[in-house]
């Protein structure tokens, strides 16, 4: 199955969930005047190559009380990259849906500024690194309602790069899945990590 052929299978599934999101997200974006756009620009930027999450989860490794957070994050954001950057984008190469520039997806995403984007489109690195990294965070915190909230910011994210129209809804999916594959596997070897360790008493210290 080549990536030729999963572009137009997605397109043939999803296209008119894709235009009634995107549809949407214009309507509020014309309805609004851009006033949301900053925000959602501010949004995306936190997860520009991932830097913001690395960020974040490096903060946590610093805290002995935090570590295994951070370790299960950053390893969740590190193996989501992989399966995003660099097996999938490139091997389905989706176009960007402003390379079309007689599309109407191109005059939207010149409404919003012209967010540029260099890579292929599915599926989003930006949620896929967000979906991971905060799924991995939700796994790694006691049971609790609170806890819930971290996807709170993957909401946020996803909407940020409709929104900008950088991505369409199918490729946001798409990250989505392929994030919260990434956090289980990152949370099953952190697990192994820890297990490990107690019974590696320099390891111990150290973690």
């Amino acid at each position: 199955m080549n990536g030729e052929y999963i572009v137009k299978l997605v397109e043939t599934i999803f296209g008119g969930f894709d235009n009634a999101i995107l549809n949407a997200l214009h309507h509020l974006a014309t309805t609004t005047n851009n006033l949301l756009t900053p925000f959602f620009v501010f949004i995306s930027y936190f997860a520009d190559k991932g830097i913001g999450l690395v960020i974040l989860s490096l903060i946590l490794i610093c805290y002995k009380k935090t570590r295994k957070y951070g370790i299960c994050m950053l390893l969740a954001i590190v193996v989501g990259a992989i399966f995003t950057n660099v097996i999938l984008k490139n091997w389905i190469a989706r176009e960007r849906m402003f390379s079309d520039i007689t599309s109407k997806y191109y005059a939207w995403w010149t409404y919003v500024g012209s967010h540029m984007e260099e890579s292929f489109s599915f599926p989003s690195g930006h949620v896929t690194a967000t979906m991971a990294c905060m799924t991995a965070l939700f796994l790694s915190l006691e049971k609790g309602k609170k806890r819930w909230l971290c996807f709170s910011f993957v909401i946020l994210m996803a909407l940020s790069r409709m929104y900008l129209m950088v991505h369409y809804p199918s490729d946001v999916l798409g990250a989505i899945i392929i994030g919260g594959t990434a956090a289980i596997i990152a949370d099953f070897f952190t697990d192994k990590l820890y297990l490990y360790a107690n019974n590696n008493s320099k390891l111990n210290q150290i973690l």
